[in-house]
């Protein structure tokens, strides 16, 4: 009886590790630089859900936000944790699985759960996530 319940909790994560989301939340502390970025964090070798987080974020950013992108105050970045660069920028900011993050000066916003969740069935309600999220940094 106890195997049967360790192997039904092992299938319910495994969805989450096969695609190395990182699942740490790590929402807000302090504000200090006028830029925001998004960053989304990956590997080389990525499923269909990962790529559509990526695209979907970009996409939410550019429509959210177009003045603040051509002025270059709020930028989108894929960083690929396999590649030496995105290694030092994952350690910069201690992201070692794939993340969503938002960040401006100190404060970091963590929404890889919504992007793994929204992004792919519910667009429109990702969309409105980083919103929520994003407005009160502007």
């Amino acid at each position: 009886m106890r195997t049967i319940r360790i192997i039904m909790a092992l299938a319910l994560f495994m969805p989450v590790v096969a695609c190395n989301a990182q699942t740490e939340k790590k929402d807000i502390t302090t504000c200090s630089s006028d830029k925001i970025e998004a960053y989304y964090f990956h590997f080389t070798a990525r499923c269909m859900t990962c790529k559509t987080v990526e695209a979907r974020a970009k996409e939410n950013i550019e429509i959210l936000y177009p003045e603040w992108v051509k002025q270059g105050k709020i930028s989108f970045q894929s960083v690929n944790l396999d590649e030496e660069s995105g290694k030092a920028t994952g350690n910069k900011l201690k992201v070692y699985g794939q993340t969503l993050l938002i960040v401006k000066g100190d404060t970091k916003i963590n929404i890889t759960n919504e992007g793994f969740m929204y992004a792919f069935r519910e667009p429109e309600k990702f969309k409105a996530i980083m919103k929520e999220k994003i407005d009160p940094l502007l």
